[in-house]
């Protein structure tokens, strides 16, 4: 039997010093369907599983959408008692029915957790376990990557790599975004992609 050698591929590097330069280098990694740049003090050393001023990615985010949660879940590993991953919806506007459109578990502090464990456990609408069905009244706003259509999800649409930017305490239920918002956003993507 016949063993491959290792195979590295090298990234391209470029100096920038300045916000124009980064940007200049970002649009040609997009160009390149990269999902963003490294960025690197050339002084630094490397720190596997540190982050810090020295070494960080920088990713532009397509959108973000205001969501409301209706489904609560136990997250894993540090989280598994506490509802963490958090299932999100967008509204119908002509059936006015709340349609999910993702999932996400990331973007939040501990306290911030903490506080919509609490909530979500009085506002169980049906509870699974694991898993809960809950009042929707708690407005997110969250980023995303890309949006695609997918037969996961009733709104015939989802996000690729959500992640929460905020509890959005001054919004209601009545004032997230709609499908129709939601598939504008998706053809964007689509027509920026082919051009």
């Amino acid at each position: 039997m016949r063993t491959r050698a290792p195979q590295f591929q090298v990234s391209e590097v470029a100096s920038a010093n300045s916000a124009g330069a980064i940007e200049r280098e970002f649009k040609n990694a997009r160009l390149r369907s990269n999902e963003g740049l490294m960025i690197k003090d050339p002084e630094s050393f490397y720190s596997p599983g540190r982050r810090g001023m020295f070494w960080f990615k920088l990713k532009k985010e397509l959108a973000t959408l205001d969501v409301v949660v209706v489904a609560a879940e136990l997250g894993h590993g540090k989280r598994n008692h506490v509802l963490s991953d958090y299932t999100f919806a967008v509204r119908d506007e002509s059936t006015d029915e709340l349609l999910p459109i993702g999932k996400a578990y990331s973007g939040l502090t501990d306290l911030e957790i903490a506080e919509l464990t609490e909530h979500f456990k009085r506002n169980t609408i049906l509870d699974r376990g694991r898993y809960r069905e809950v009042k929707p009244d708690i407005v997110l706003e969250v980023a995303f990557n890309s949006i695609q259509p997918s037969t996961r999800h009733a709104s015939g649409l989802a996000l690729r790599f959500p992640r929460i930017k905020a509890i959005r305490r001054d919004k209601t239920v009545d004032a997230i975004d709609t499908l129709a918002y939601a598939r504008q956003l998706a053809a964007e993507q689509h027509h920026q992609a082919l051009s």
